[in-house]
């Protein structure tokens, strides 16, 4: 698992803690979008490690109509909001057939998710940085939705990456506190991410 140090420019070595308030979403998610999913993961797979947790509704790995091949995320139901949250918090970034899984709540509203908003890029970034590096790093900003690396084919890091939040504020903060620090003695540049297709 790597480990992030974040250090100011002044040769401040040592972590950052940054306290902030966990505003935004009020609503109560009970669906997981589950992704980097190996293609060999199954439904049952998947039942049985979130069924550890808490007791699932309802699982489903999204699979090609025409080939019926994994395309390589899937969604788990809860009924209960605390028992989504739990496995959130339990199996981020856990092994599954050796590839991490990478969970979020499940955006019902595309608009949100497409429109960018709090929605941040991180580049420059140290390639022993994962997936659940970066979500320990920006986490104690806010409520993230979804993080991620950029990796190329053989599941290397590729040097930046993205993280959305739940509302603009933390996003903001975010940008503010670690735009131009060493994270891991490389600096990194962290702003707004701007979308070309929006």
């Amino acid at each position: 698992m790597a480990q992030v140090q974040v250090q100011h420019h002044a040769s401040v070595s040592g972590p950052i803690s940054v306290a902030s308030g966990h505003g935004g979403a009020q609503f109560m998610p009970t669906s997981l979008y589950v992704g980097d999913l190996d293609v060999s993961v199954t439904d049952e797979q998947l039942y049985q490690t979130f069924g550890e947790v808490a007791p699932v509704v309802s699982v489903r790995v999204c699979r090609d109509t025409a080939t019926g091949r994994s395309l390589g995320y899937g969604y788990v139901n809860y009924n209960n909001p605390r028992d989504a949250a739990r496995a959130l918090d339990l199996l981020n970034f856990t092994p599954m057939n050796n590839k991490p899984i990478r969970i979020m709540y499940s955006q019902r509203d595309p608009s949100l998710r497409k429109s960018g908003t709090a929605n941040i890029f991180i580049k420059n970034l140290d390639k022993s940085i994962d997936h659940k590096a970066l979500h320990d790093t920006f986490s104690s900003f806010g409520n993230i939705l979804s993080c991620k690396i950029s990796t190329d084919g053989l599941g290397q890091s590729k040097g930046y990456g993205f993280v959305q939040f739940d509302n603009e504020k933390s996003a903001q903060n975010a940008i503010d506190k670690l735009n131009g620090m060493l994270i891991n003695d490389k600096q990194v540049y962290v702003g707004h991410f701007l979308c070309k297709h929006c």
